[in-house]
């Protein structure tokens, strides 16, 4: 004989659960495993950190789309938490009251005997509260899952479908296939090959586009964020994961933005990141402080840039090809011969540099490249200390961006700037410097670096060191 119908029910006060297994791991520890991700860590060191395998954080990353599925704000004091429920069980072993259990963890009776009839374990028929199996029967209940609205909406769907990943087509309709590519392999969009070509609007473009075209229906309506969840998040099923090839960035998974910002470059250390730059570099009132940067143009060939922060005098660094460049295949980890790998760079900072009095040369702010890797002998060299700016923060080399914007006036992207020598590039450094500057109050570069010059020359003026 089985048991009557509804014994469960009228037991627990619940209906019957289908158990879809082992206990999942707790939301809060999900939760941690996040916050640590934001922070900018890897889904193996985020898992390890909150004591999960890292198979298991690289499953949490891949579902997720890369981005968090929870919210990462703790639930608030109303709810009971995996701790609370640890000492109940505890408590319940040594056979207290209800109510004693209660004035000990500080909650209604109430809330005590709901949570041992409701979330206790009942296997074999019997009530056997573990706070592991009641938290996991809690967070169970507790989600809600709402049906996507693309998968709801068979016409909305087709319109974010078309727009995504519509053909290519002329202004009479003929559909432009574009280039042949492979099948896509759940992957990143292939680097420097061909990717297929369609409409790929924006999710945002997408968004925005249906207010205009349909004014009146708000069934018509999906925010920029749902169809990002639906591209990313495995499980929504209303978009095909192979669409995200259409994004621009045709990236299979989110990136979170201080990971991005956080990737390890050796040669920078926390001593030589912009927020150790002394404060007067800031300050432009004071002279000697200078940016820097490469222009690049085709075939490996690049100009080093330096720009003092206070006059806006520009030094073109010649940066020629080096012996054997071109007659002997590239080699990986072989030498740099292209003329700015990190020891050119350091030979050609160094030769513009020392043609600077001491006091004109103090600091240089570069960006994250490679090539000045080797920054620490440079300092040796020159006594000029070296800082780096944040990744993807241009404006902390304001003066050096807008000199290179000036720059390809005369050396256009898409151009071989190797033809270039070290006279065509002094001339144009020369023209660039007697051009009269607004900052300057229309004075010229080289005539406010020329006071700087006199300054520092004068007998019994202070220096700035």
């Amino acid at each position: 004989m089985g048991r009557p119908a509804g014994w469960l029910k009228e037991l627990t006060g619940r209906s019957p659960m289908i158990s879809p297994g082992h206990p999942g791991t707790r939301r809060s520890i999900e939760r941690a495993f996040w916050k640590h991700v934001v922070a900018g860590a890897s889904s193996e060191d985020a898992a390890i950190l909150v004591g999960v395998s890292a198979a298991v954080g690289a499953r949490w990353f891949r579902q997720g789309g890369g981005m968090p599925t929870i919210t990462l704000t703790e639930p608030g004091g109303r709810y009971l938490s995996f701790a609370e429920r640890e000492e109940i069980a505890l408590l319940k072993a040594q056979h207290h009251g209800v109510r004693e259990i209660a004035r000990r963890v500080g909650r209604d009776p109430g809330t005590i005997s709901r949570e041992l009839r409701r979330n206790a374990a009942t296997r074999g028929g019997k009530l056997e509260y573990r706070a592991s199996v009641a938290q996991w029967k809690t967070e169970l209940m507790a989600r809600r899952p709402k049906p996507a609205k693309l998968v709801t909406n068979d016409r909305l769907r087709e319109y974010v479908q078309d727009r995504l990943d519509g053909s290519v087509r002329l202004p009479d309709g003929t559909v432009v296939d574009g280039p042949e590519v492979p099948a896509w392999q759940g992957r990143n969009k292939p680097h420097r090959q061909d990717r297929r070509w369609s409409t790929a609007w924006s999710p945002q473009q997408i968004s925005k586009r249906l207010e205009v075209e349909f004014p009146d229906d708000e069934s018509m309506r999906i925010s920029h964020e749902a169809i990002y969840q639906s591209l990313f998040i495995e499980g929504r099923g209303a978009l095909k994961r192979e669409l995200v090839a259409a994004l621009r960035t045709g990236r299979a998974l989110r990136k979170p933005r201080a990971r991005s910002q956080n990737k390890p470059q050796a040669h920078v250390t926390a001593d030589v990141v912009i927020s150790e730059r002394p404060a007067e570099a800031a300050d432009r009132a004071i002279p000697g402080h200078w940016e820097g940067d490469l222009i690049i143009g085709t075939n490996r060939s690049a100009i080093g840039t330096l720009v003092e922060r206070s006059s806006r005098s520009t030094l073109l660094v010649h940066l020629p090809r080096l012996e054997g460049y071109g007659e002997q295949p590239r080699t990986k980890h072989g030498p740099a011969l292209s003329g700015y790998g990190a020891v050119a760079m350091n030979t050609a900072l160094t030769r513009s540099l020392t043609t600077l009095p001491e006091q004109l040369r103090k600091t240089l702010t570069w960006d994250r490249g490679k090539e000045l890797s080797e920054h620490a002998q440079l300092v040796l060299e020159t006594g000029t200390k070296v800082f780096f700016a944040d990744p993807h923060s241009p404006w902390q080399r304001p003066t050096n961006e807008n000199t290179n914007g000036l720059l390809r006036q005369y050396f256009p992207k898409g151009t071989d700037l190797s033809r270039w020598t070290a006279d065509d590039l002094a001339a144009v450094a020369y023209t660039l410097n007697n051009r009269p500057r607004k900052a300057l109050d229309w004075k010229t570069p080289a005539e406010v670096f020329a006071e700087q010059l006199q300054s520092i020359q004068q007998p019994g003026v202070a220096t700035t060191d």
